[in-house]
Formats: C-alpha cells, sequence, structure tokens
C-alpha cells in the first residue's frame, strides 16, 4: 500500500505540478511523513524533487532566461542553507510533549509544532482565492528567491512562492516554467547537501532501504507524470484540486502539532 500510495501522488502531483499553483513537494512530503519521521521525510521527498526537476530541466531548459534565474537563485540557494540548518537544529530538540492514545504513545515535537504552523500557512495560502493570485514586482525578485529559498529548506514547501514572485518577471508561459525549475534544481541541490551532512552522517545512513525504495518508486512515478504533464496537461486553474489539497494538508497538520503523526 505505501508503494501504491507514494507512487499515485508522485504520479499525479508531478502531471500536474508543472501547470497549477501547487508543487511536487507540498504533496509528497506529507505522503512520506506518514510512513517516515519528518526529517527522513523532507529528505527523501527532495531527493524525489531534485530527480524529478532535473527531468524537467532536461525537457524545458532550453526555454530558461538565465539573469532571472539566477537573481532569484542565488539568494534562494543561500536562504536554503538557513531553512535546512534549522530543520536539522529543531529535529534535535527534546519532545515538547507525551500523552497515551489507547495503546499509542503520541509525542509533540518542536520540529512538529513548526512543520504544522509552515504547512498550515501553505494550505491558506492555496484555499484563499485571494493569495493565489498574488504576483509581486519584478524588482522583489531576489527577496522572492530569499523566502521560496528558506522555505524550501525547512520543508520543502517553495513552489507556491516561487511562482508569485515569478510571475512578473515579464516571463513567457515556456520561460516562466522552465526559469521555475532551475530555481526549485538549486534550492533541492543546497538542502540535500544540507541533510546529508548533517543527518546521522549521511543521506545514506538517513534513508535506510525502504526509504529508498520508495524514492526510488516515487521518482519514477513523478518522471512518467511529469512526461505526460509536459505532453498533455492544458494550462488550467485546477481550482477543485487546489482547496482539497488544502484541506487535506490542514488535516496533516492538525495531526502533526497532535503528535498524532
Amino acid at each position: 500500500m505505501d508503494y501504491i500510495l507514494v507512487s499515485l501522488v508522485g504520479f499525479l502531483a508531478a502531471a500536474l505540478t508543472l501547470w497549477s499553483g501547487f508543487g511536487l513537494g507540498t504533496l509528497l512530503m506529507p505522503v512520506f511523513a506518514v510512513f517516515f519521521p519528518l526529517p527522513v521525510a523532507v529528505a527523501a521527498t527532495a531527493v524525489v524533487h531534485l530527480a524529478n526537476n532535473l527531468f524537467k530541466l532536461a525537457l524545458t531548459a532550453k526555454n530558461a532566461d538565465w539573469r532571472v534565474a539566477m537573481r532569484f537563485g542565488i539568494p534562494a540557494a543561500l536562504a536554503a542553507l538557513a531553512g535546512a540548518a534549522l530543520l536539522q537544529a529543531t529535529s534535535a530538540l527534546p519532545v515538547v510533549a507525551e500523552y497515551r492514545l489507547g495503546e499509542r504513545i503520541c509525542q509533540v515535537t518542536v520540529l512538529k509544532l513548526a512543520m504544522a504552523a509552515v504547512i498550515l500557512g501553505f494550505a491558506g495560502y492555496e484555499l484563499h482565492p485571494r493569495w493565489s493570485k498574488v504576483a509581486f514586482d519584478a524588482k522583489w525578485l531576489p527577496w522572492g528567491g530569499g523566502l521560496s529559498g528558506f522555505f524550501g529548506g525547512l520543508s520543502g514547501h517553495q513552489g507556491a512562492l516561487r511562482s508569485a514572485f515569478l510571475l512578473r518577471a515579464g516571463l513567457s508561459k515556456e520561460a516562466f516554467i522552465a526559469t521555475g525549475v532551475v530555481g526549485a534544481v538549486i534550492v533541492d541541490t543546497v538542502r540535500l547537501g544540507v541533510y546529508g551532512a548533517g543527518f546521522y552522517g549521511g543521506l545514506s545512513v538517513l534513508l535506510d532501504e525502504h526509504a529508498w525504495a520508495l524514492v526510488g518508486a516515487a521518482s519514477v512515478a513523478a518522471f512518467l507524470g511529469s512526461f505526460l504533464g509536459a505532453k498533455w496537461v492544458a494550462k488550467v486553474t485546477l481550482r477543485n484540486v487546489q482547496v482539497i489539497v488544502a484541506v487535506l494538508l490542514g488535516v496533516l497538520a492538525v495531526a502533526l502539532a497532535a503528535g498524532l503523526v
């Protein structure tokens, strides 16, 4: 069931993320969090996210605006270092509260509370029609890169902010997609470097055989989703999908804050 669920989410999210307002990590990280501790879930999502973005970059690189990508990507890389370091630091903090639910012991940690707050914030962003249409002036690109990179490093939620700041950069539809992919690759590469160096001696230790197998399954499914999305998915608002995603993210955030996940 875990392979089916992770692969299905990876396929659908990758197919839709090329055009929709949410990203692959927005959907995939919560699914990984059901099966693994949060730091492992974030790292596993980052591996799939990077692999999928490298695949998308191969499909779209010729359309990227590299000047815009660097104005956005360099601050994003620096901020991703800070976000990933904060994830590493909060994962080592002691348990805040603990209680028993039947035979199960539920633990509330600082990391779970912080991640719940971040997820609720982005769920609200997706759910509110006004915020989903926000686009910032091109002069704010470096600041947008910083914000997107920080949250990308902390939780993997970078797509919504990246889109909001790139929308007003004067890019064509094709350049907007390709330039966003470049920014995502930069952030994913930086945060994986921090995760690998900081968590328990490296990614090979952080992610066990089961985690790597799920990462592989999700990556293959995401490749297929991106390929079909690039060919067949027209630009649509996908508003109903966004609402469902936002509600499910809200439920996950509450479960995290309560220590149930």
